[in-house]
This record gives C-alpha cells, sequence and structure tokens, in this order.
C-alpha cells in the first residue's frame, strides 16, 4: 500500500514536472530567448519520469496489475494532465484497500 500511496504522489509531480516544461518553459525558450527553464526543469521531469517508471513496475508487481492497467499507466506519462486523470482511480484503489 505504501508503494501505490508513493506513486500517486510522483505521478502527480511528474504531470506537473510536463505541464510547466510544455506550459511555462518551452514557450520561455523559443518566445523569450530563455533556455535556461527548460534545462533545469527538464531535467526534473526527465528523473521524475524515470521515477515513476521505476514505481509503476513495482506496483504492477506488489498490486498484482494486469498488463492493461499498467500499459495505461505508463501511457497517461506521456499525455499532458494523464498521471492527474489517472490518479482518480488509484485514489480509489488506496481507499478501497
Amino acid at each position: 500500500m505504501k508503494f501505490l500511496q508513493f506513486f500517486r504522489k510522483v505521478a502527480l509531480l511528474e504531470g506537473l514536472s510536463l505541464i510547466i516544461l510544455m506550459a511555462i518553459c518551452m514557450p520561455l525558450k523559443y518566445f523569450a530567448d530563455m533556455p535556461g527553464p527548460v534545462k533545469v526543469v527538464g531535467w526534473l521531469h526527465g528523473f521524475l519520469f524515470v521515477v515513476y517508471v521505476v514505481v509503476l513496475l513495482i506496483v504492477w508487481n506488489q498490486r498484482k496489475w494486469k498488463f492493461s492497467r499498467a500499459f495505461i499507466a505508463g501511457l497517461m506519462s506521456f499525455i499532458p494532465f494523464g498521471t492527474i486523470m489517472f490518479d482518480r482511480s488509484l485514489k480509489r484503489e488506496v481507499e478501497e484497500g
């Protein structure tokens, strides 16, 4: 259960970092000639993505998820707001025990 709760936190942080990267940092890079934020937030997002995938594999094994659920969880990390939308089902799973 602890990994599932940790996975929720990592998923939300990973999703938020993608949104910040795309909505704030990329426009700053291309419209204001400020590449610094992309470098910092991009590195952070990459790190969070790797943590997300590792914890996803642990949760998949620990919770005995079907392949389809794990695949969707992985796919959601590529879609802006995807991990935040997926969090609804994770929250229900935490509440159910």
